[in-house]
């Protein structure tokens, strides 16, 4: 079935001010992306879903380019948050892997905001040099625990502290992504990310 907005979703948001509006609609757009697949990615089909006229998605979004690069945007901004807010940990070595199944988490609960995070949800789709630059920075929580490894004498000391996120992250996405694609079923999936993020990180082990 098409995907269709919350009865009213759109006047609940409009009446929070912009940013709520500018956030319900890319949740729209992210379930039609996956219900639909890329070609409804139309301000006519998205307004359709929203129940709102198209002069609200230009003013928003400026054009359909737009939403792909909103979409790209607000998900690494939600990771971000998300790693924000796990709590810190007087163990260095316990507080990144718990940033690690918080990561994980993400994935999971907003597979559709992932798949465009990563290339795949929306073909033909190059994120410019801003939107870089904000998926960058959604990782600066990781990359700060794998430093505080490094001060506590978890890690080497020689290791470099964006090299170990670069690695955790590759390893994490790499099983995410088999679990996506149905390898790796139920339970199995946190099993195998908990084993080869712990293996990633085996490799700067001081």
């Amino acid at each position: 079935m098409p995907a269709k907005s919350p009865t009213g979703a759109f006047a609940r948001a409009q009446a929070r001010g912009e940013s709520a509006l500018r956030t319900a609609m890319l949740d729209i757009a992210a379930e039609l992306l996956a219900t639909e697949g890329p070609a409804a990615l139309s301000m006519r089909r998205l307004a359709a879903a929203a129940d709102c006229s198209t002069t609200v998605l230009y003013r928003l979004f400026g054009a359909k380019e737009g939403i792909a690069a909103a979409l790209y945007r607000e998900g690494f901004a939600r990771l971000h948050r998300r790693l924000e807010e796990v709590p810190r940990d007087d163990d260095p070595a316990a507080y990144l892997a718990a940033v690690g199944r918080a990561y994980r988490a993400g994935a999971v609960e907003q597979p559709n905001f992932y798949s465009v995070m990563h290339g795949e949800g929306i073909p033909g789709f190059v994120p410019d040099e801003a939107s870089r630059a904000v998926a960058t920075a959604s990782l600066d929580v990781l990359r700060e625990a794998a430093r505080a490894c490094i001060e506590a004498g978890v890690f080497r000391a020689d290791a470099d502290a964006d090299e170990v996120a670069d690695t955790l992250w590759a390893a994490a996405h790499g099983v995410i992504s088999l679990e996506r694609g149905g390898h790796f079923p139920g339970a199995l999936g946190e099993q195998r990310y908990r084993t080869l993020t712990a293996a990633a990180a085996a490799a700067f082990l001081a």
